[in-house]
């Protein structure tokens, strides 16, 4: 894992964190996080909550090591994952801090990932698991995330956001349970916080052997030789790439100005709202 951003020449150094911690008052972090990124002239957002914290920032370089110094020195934070890169210009309009009731909104309230997550995994130890024909293997992204890429034999819940797993994931349990069955549970996502919240959900659900992918995707990507990648297609990022593959290198995908989603640049694409006022993705 990279701990400074890639050498470019780009003037803002752009940091992506995240941690699950306990935090007693958010609110207290926060207006000190508020005043810190007011005095490094940082931009971008960071959201807090009794479970940790979870963000984006960019500022100048020295301005994005001091913010990241501070956040380190938070009860739990030590070890922060933070995916660094560089812009050429400002890639947020203004730095927002904000207090919610979840820092990934999952919808299940009794959680505490910080203390109830699965077993961190490296790409290495990932490959081992999700060999093994035994174990199940679930995307924990939306519908549209996994259409362009994958892991081999990995489940798709079809989401339309991350809210929508717990319910799936209760029918999925139910189903495992009337065939007797309790299984390794392998998870993951694209950088690591969907996946690690829904590996306490799991747990909580009576599942003891739990695994999720230290860093996601991306880290995945990273790190992993293409030759000895289990992964397939693309991966989707939130940001101007749209998608990248093996090394991170820029994937062939543009973003529909309608309905947001990512299709192929080669593809014929259209789409229209559905019944219920949706705009889904085909092309």
């Amino acid at each position: 894992m990279a701990e400074t951003a890639p050498s470019t020449g780009h003037p803002f150094t752009v940091a992506a964190l995240y941690r699950f911690a306990t935090f007693v008052d958010p609110q207290v972090q926060a207006t000190h996080l508020r005043a810190l990124c007011a005095d490094l002239e940082t931009c971008g957002t960071i959201i807090l909550a009794h479970e940790g914290i979870n963000g984006t920032v960019a500022g100048g370089e020295a301005a994005i090591a001091t913010l990241i110094a501070h956040i380190r020195a938070l009860p739990g934070c030590a070890d922060l994952d933070v995916k660094y890169s560089t812009a050429k210009s400002a890639p947020f309009g203004r730095m927002k801090v904000k207090v919610k009731a979840e820092i990934v909104t999952l919808g299940v309230g009794d959680l505490d990932p910080a203390t109830q997550a699965g077993v961190h995994l490296d790409p290495a130890a990932w490959n081992a698991l999700i060999a093994d024909p035994d174990t199940i293997v679930i995307d924990t992204r939306n519908a549209y995330e996994v259409a362009i890429g994958s892991f081999d034999r990995a489940i798709d819940p079809g989401t339309r956001a991350f809210r929508d797993f717990p319910g799936w994931f209760d029918a999925f349990a139910e189903d495992l349970r009337a065939q007797g069955r309790s299984p390794k549970i392998a998870m993951f996502c694209t950088g690591g916080i969907r996946c690690e919240k829904s590996t306490a959900l799991v747990k909580a659900r009576g599942f003891d052997e739990v695994y999720h992918l230290d860093g996601g995707i991306l880290r995945y990507l990273e790190e992993m030789p293409e030759a000895e990648s289990r992964w397939q297609g693309d991966c989707y990022v939130f940001d101007e790439r749209v998608a990248v593959g093996h090394g991170l290198a820029l994937g062939d995908y543009l973003t529909c100005r309608d309905c947001g989603l990512p299709y192929a640049r080669d593809a014929t694409h259209a789409c229209a709202p559905d019944s219920t006022g949706a705009w889904p993705h085909r092309s």
